[in-house]
């Protein structure tokens, strides 16, 4: 019998890539999206059926849930990886980049895996594989308070879950994700600015220059990233967290060496 594994996100990037690769498994695939009108890859694929979803709305999800269970009868892993950034100092921050960073990225995933339990405490178990990013285990880039919050926040719910959910048979996944090829990143990034305030101006030039001129061949190839989500999701990997990428690892290692004074610090002075 073929398993089955709900995504969120699936519109583009990551999700969509998720999607294609189990649905090539021969796995049943619930693909959830804001505009499934839009879609027309998955459409194609005949072991994907396509949910209204904005993880932000709680009815949407309890629906979408309800939805994917009648479709396939049993959810074997729920992929959390719908997520969005807020960059620039907090002081200018509007109140609902503010509250949209977090609904989308901490309180989201929250929203899906509430929706989730009854249904795996009734079927004796399942997975719950959430994308995360190395800023949810370190900080690296300056101005992007509110994200690394949404980021920590849900790796505080992920390893806090542990405990409660393990007694049931449900297991939890991290994966700590960095920058990739194909996903827009820097198109989907909402800056937060005020043209009256100039005291952050020049910290937010050298962010947006790094952000803009980065190296792409510095980015990690997002099948890496599907690579490990299907190895956890398959029980290849029995890993609670896994970093992708040189510059994730390459950043925690420094994290985990030096005092974090020296780490902030040293962070901070490729700014100036």
């Amino acid at each position: 019998m073929s398993k089955t594994v709900f995504i969120t996100g699936t519109s583009s990037g990551l999700g969509k890539l998720t999607a294609i690769r189990f649905a090539q498994m021969g796995w049943n695939v619930a693909a959830t999206m804001r505009t499934p009108e839009l879609e027309t890859e998955l459409t194609a694929y005949e072991n994907i059926k396509i949910f209204k979803l904005d993880v932000t709305n709680v009815e949407q999800v309890h629906t979408a849930v309800e939805q994917a269970i009648a479709a396939f009868g049993k959810i074997d892993v729920v992929v959390n990886n719908a997520g969005m950034g807020t960059y620039g100092a907090l002081e200018l921050a509007k109140e609902e980049a503010i509250d949209w960073q977090f609904a989308v990225n901490a309180r989201g995933p929250i929203n899906v895996i509430r929706g989730f339990l009854p249904h795996y405490r009734t079927t004796g178990g399942g997975m719950f594989i959430n994308i995360s990013s190395f800023m949810g285990v370190t900080t690296a880039v300056p101005l992007g308070s509110l994200y690394n919050m949404s980021k920590f926040a849900l790796e505080g719910l992920t390893e806090g879950l542990y405990y409660e959910l393990k007694p049931l048979n449900i297991e939890l996944r991290l994966i700590e994700q960095g920058g990739s090829t194909g996903n827009n990143f820097k198109g989907n990034i909402t800056w937060n600015k005020d043209a009256a305030i100039k005291d952050y101006d020049d910290l937010m030039t050298k962010v947006e220059e790094r952000i803009n001129n980065s190296d792409p061949s510095q980015l990690d190839d997002p099948q890496i990233i599907v690579d490990a989500i299907v190895a956890q999701a398959t029980g290849e990997s029995t890993k609670f967290r896994t970093v992708i990428g040189a510059a994730g690892n390459n950043l925690l290692a420094m994290r985990n060496s030096v005092p974090i004074e020296e780490y902030l610090d040293t962070i901070a002075k490729s700014y100036m």
